[in-house]
């Protein structure tokens, strides 16, 4: 082989090197998805057990479970935590690649058997989002970043949300609507929710593929959860690589 021969040879060798030290990387998480639930005052203890098994229930969900694993190679990690106030935050479920129905079955046992702590009156969204902010530091290298919100009231105590929401450069965040159920008068439950759409909608979410899912009470939480899911692990292999 002449010298024109050998440098070629050198450089598709360094070439495939660096694409598979690439791919190695890349390969370690397609997606840190970060999950807030609200255990504000407004949550009662039904109501606590509903959105924790609600999202253990997701997580099991066979067609979730089937994207979840899409890609066992380049995993989904999830991390999951309570918020009320501003300053009152609790890791649930610290950051675990879902690369098997094993890893996943145990995320789900362990939300399944977490015991609510004292509750907090006061609603703390930019607290929240200031907690996830944190969180995904220490999960660098993921080819997406996205925070799930899930409450039932606008922030009234601490930083407010579109400020914290500022910076969460390069983080899709994507809320979860808890409408008032159907106890409650059809005109009165339809204002909530408008109201409290239009809040995360203007305040909350962001990103070019950012959006709400309603769930029409807590009992509706695990249908929503698993819609939401199904849609935000869809279609990651593409972004990924885009």
């Amino acid at each position: 082989m002449g010298l024109d021969g050998e440098h070629r040879a050198l450089v598709r060798a360094a070439l495939l090197a660096l694409c598979l030290l690439t791919g190695a990387a890349q390969a370690q998480c397609r997606l840190a998805l970060a999950l807030g639930m609200d255990v504000s005052g407004s949550v009662d203890a039904v109501e606590y057990r509903l959105q924790l098994d609600g999202l253990a229930n997701a997580l099991m969900n066979p067609q979730v479970q089937a994207q979840l694993l899409l890609t066992p190679d380049a995993p989904v990690w999830v991390a999951a935590f309570e918020w009320a106030g501003r300053d009152n935050q609790r890791l649930l479920v610290d950051w675990v690649a879902l690369d098997s129905a094993g890893a996943i079955g145990r995320v789900a046992a362990t939300l399944r058997a977490t015991q609510r702590r004292g509750g907090i009156n006061s609603t703390g969204i930019g607290g929240a989002m200031m907690f996830a902010e944190r969180l995904f530091e220490q999960r660098p290298g993921c080819w997406r970043y996205t925070l799930d919100i899930s409450g039932d009231g606008t922030n009234n105590d601490g930083p407010a949300p579109e400020e914290i929401r500022k910076r969460l450069v390069g983080r899709d965040i994507n809320g979860l609507v808890i409408a008032l159920d159907l106890t409650v008068g059809r005109d009165e439950r339809q204002m909530d929710l408008m109201e409290l759409s239009a809040y995360y909608r203007k305040r909350i979410i962001q990103g070019p593929d950012a959006f709400i899912e309603i769930a029409l009470g807590f009992a509706d939480f695990e249908r929503a959860m698993t819609k939401k899911l199904l849609r935000e692990t869809q279609n990651l292999m593409v972004g990924g690589l885009r």
